[in-house]
């Protein structure tokens, strides 16, 4: 009876030796096909400018903003105080937590793929690096209350105004009492909406801050795709202040306009969100010392082994509040 529980033991470690030696080859061609997927509804990465820089196991980012201070004035040929300029240097500490996610095989599995000269399924790895992914995702653009992190959406630093309350003494659709919502807007009040946002960045920064980003709510998105800028028009509200925004008029560069899900809730009261800004390092950034990475397998259990995933990062970092700005209550 011994004998043969000591046969068991031995042949077990045999075939977990053997499964180890087959999975580690197969894991190098499973993560280079698993890094190549790219999935669509990730938008972070588009969205805000990921930083990779520094030591990927430091506990913060440290980073600083310098700024020139200083007034050239008039004088005369024997003046002695010279108008001098000055640096204004201001240091910042972003925390950097982990996260991790990660995948296992049995010795079954491993197994039956080694007798039958198949490869291991990749759709493991796969599932892992998506969930790390919308982790990510949703951490960088709404934030995570458990770290204390906002999102690029719901900053507290950046000013949140309401849309206009517009009525049909104002021309708003007809029947329709005074009213923020888009439904209930003409599509010049509409266009007069965005405009006001892009025009009160601009002027609330001295002329300095333009945006060149604007992201919707799906529902506004696909309210103004569709509705044209008059009855007499084949042009669409989104087609029109794509060509007429004032960063557009300004730069002659086109404007990016993003749909993302979960601003029709994002805004005052449950109610859906407009954001524009510059997308810039210096404006915003997401700080990813360590993007999301396969660590070796290692043994768990009799017949089990693990492929841990990890991957830091700092939550997103708003650094000119101003240069952002916030519409509510548009649907």
């Amino acid at each position: 009876m011994n004998q043969n529980i000591a046969d068991l033991q031995v042949s077990l470690m045999q075939d977990s030796q053997r499964a180890l030696a087959f999975l580690i080859p197969q894991l190098a061609t499973i993560e280079r096909e698993v890094y190549r997927i790219r999935y669509p509804h990730i938008r972070y990465h588009e969205l805000i400018p990921v930083v990779t820089e520094g030591n990927e196991w430091a506990p913060s980012v440290t980073y600083f903003s310098l700024d020139g201070v200083g007034t050239a004035q008039w004088i005369n040929g024997k003046a002695r105080d010279i108008p001098h300029t000055d640096l204004k240097r201001d240091i910042f500490q972003a925390p950097v937590n982990m996260a991790g996610i990660g995948y296992r095989y049995n010795l079954e599995e491993i197994a039956q793929a080694a007798v039958l000269g198949i490869s291991l399924n990749s759709e493991k790895a796969s599932v892992a690096r998506r969930i790390s992914e919308e982790f990510i995702d949703q951490a960088a653009l709404f934030g995570d209350a458990e770290k204390g992190y906002t999102g690029l959406l719901n900053c507290p630093l950046v000013t949140a105004s309401p849309a206009s309350a517009v009525g049909t003494q104002n021309g708003a659709v007809a029947g329709s009492a005074a009213s923020i919502l888009w439904a209930n807007k003409t599509p010049d009040q509409i266009m007069a909406d965005l405009r006001n946002l892009f025009v009160g960045i601009f002027q609330g920064t001295q002329t300095v801050e333009l945006p060149d980003t604007c992201l919707l709510p799906v529902l506004a998105y696909q309210m103004i795709a569709a509705v044209r800028v008059s009855e007499l028009a084949q042009m669409t509200i989104l087609e029109w202040f794509q060509k007429h925004n004032p960063y557009t008029a300004e730069t002659g560069r086109p404007l990016t306009i993003r749909q993302v899900r979960g601003l029709d809730t994002a805004g005052a009261g449950g109610t859906g969100r407009i954001v524009a800004y510059r997308k810039a390092p210096d404006v915003v950034k997401l700080h990813m010392p360590m993007p999301h990475r396969f660590l070796p397998v290692w043994q768990v259990g009799p017949m089990e082994f693990e492929i841990p995933g990890v991957f830091r990062f700092g939550g997103t970092d708003v650094r000119l509040p101003k240069a952002i700005g916030y519409l509510d209550g548009v649907c």
